[in-house]
């Protein structure tokens, strides 16, 4: 029977994946952030052009690089919550209202760090003018409406009754995990330790709020991500937070997919539930490293201890998980022959 239901769930889930019908269900779930997510590819062509044309440096980088960065993050969250919803049933009214909310909060950041680009200035801690500071309060606002938004589609897909529970949990664990986060980035808006003391001496900031930690944002970086290399940043965390919404259900699709009959469903569950938990301790870890204001390629000897420590856990429940999945496996002898054994005994 179980045979039976996961053949049908994941013959359900790679017509979803089909590429060819993908678009016309996304615009049957939603046609706005259809539309939105659209739109965000068109996008990163254009700005891909900017930074080709357009040479100015903008806190380091190149100018039409962070608006690239964002497109490409909204046009994949905004089709990863699309293929997420289209899970939920019976509630077209909420996941109209979640789907076109995110799309117009997103599409107005978007608009602002565009202007922003256009404008020459940046466009997030910026309170150099009233007009800078009213647009990053504007973003913020709309970056913590799309929070919201996701936690109300975590919710609907608790709720929600899927045939394969190891794919269900990998949806609602993920969009969870994502939401952890987006939180992240809350961290970012605090002023930094510099700030506070410019502020405390009654000086008036033009900027308030920070990527990195220990050091200036713009300094040197990964190439393409601008990730410090000579102090903490907390977009680290930030971006392995958010892209959950896909690493998660990928590995719930695979485990749905494993084809050993030691494991049962039980037992994928809690694999699952396994390296949601280590992937959350993961990004509790990169966001300690990076508070402390370290280098993500240079980590100190505390750090590689806790992420050994964590690797070492995880290998212990996991070999805990798969030891009692063989052990539940080995046929027991029915009562019957139980007590014959007894009686030639």
């Amino acid at each position: 029977m179980s045979t039976t239901i996961t053949s049908q769930h994941n013959t359900m889930l790679l017509q979803r994946l089909d590429p060819r019908s993908a678009l016309k269900k996304s615009f049957a779930i939603n046609p706005l952030l259809t539309l939105f997510g659209l739109a965000m590819i068109v996008t990163f062509v254009g700005t891909l052009i900017g930074i080709v044309v357009d040479h100015r440096v903008i806190t380091g980088v190149p100018a039409w690089e962070k608006p690239t960065k964002f497109a490409v993050s909204g046009s994949i969250y905004g089709f990863t919550l699309l293929w997420m919803l289209s899970f939920v049933k019976g509630h077209k009214r909420l996941v109209n209202l979640i789907a076109n909310t995110v799309a117009v909060s997103f599409l107005i950041e978007m608009v602002v760090i565009i202007g922003q680009v256009i404008r020459g200035t940046t466009s997030h801690f910026n309170f150099s003018t009233l007009l800078d500071g009213v647009l990053y309060t504007a973003m913020a606002v709309f970056v913590t409406v799309i929070w919201c938004m996701t936690l109300v589609a975590a919710i609907l897909l608790l709720r929600q009754r899927i045939s394969h529970p190891v794919f269900a949990w990998s949806l609602r664990l993920g969009i969870l995990l994502s939401a952890v986060g987006m939180a992240v980035a809350f961290l970012m808006t605090q002023p930094t330790a510099l700030q506070l003391a410019a502020l405390k001496a009654g000086g008036h900031l033009t900027i308030i709020g920070a990527h990195s930690v220990g050091v200036t944002d713009g300094g040197p970086g990964i190439p393409f991500l601008g990730w410090s290399t000579v102090g903490g940043d907390l977009r680290i965390p930030h971006f392995v937070g958010l892209h959950a919404l896909q690493v998660v259900p990928l590995v719930g699709w695979l485990l749905s997919l494993l084809r050993l009959n030691v494991l049962r469903i039980g037992h994928k569950v809690a694999l699952l539930w396994t390296f949601s938990i280590s992937y959350l301790g993961w990004l509790a870890l990169l966001t300690w490293q990076a508070l402390r204001g370290q280098s993500i390629v240079a980590p100190d000897a505390l750090t590689l201890q806790a992420f050994a420590l964590l690797i070492g856990c995880v290998a212990l429940v996991v070999i805990a998980i798969v030891t009692h999945a063989r052990m539940c496996s080995i046929p027991q002898p029915s009562v019957v022959e139980r007590r014959q054994g007894i009686r030639m005994k």
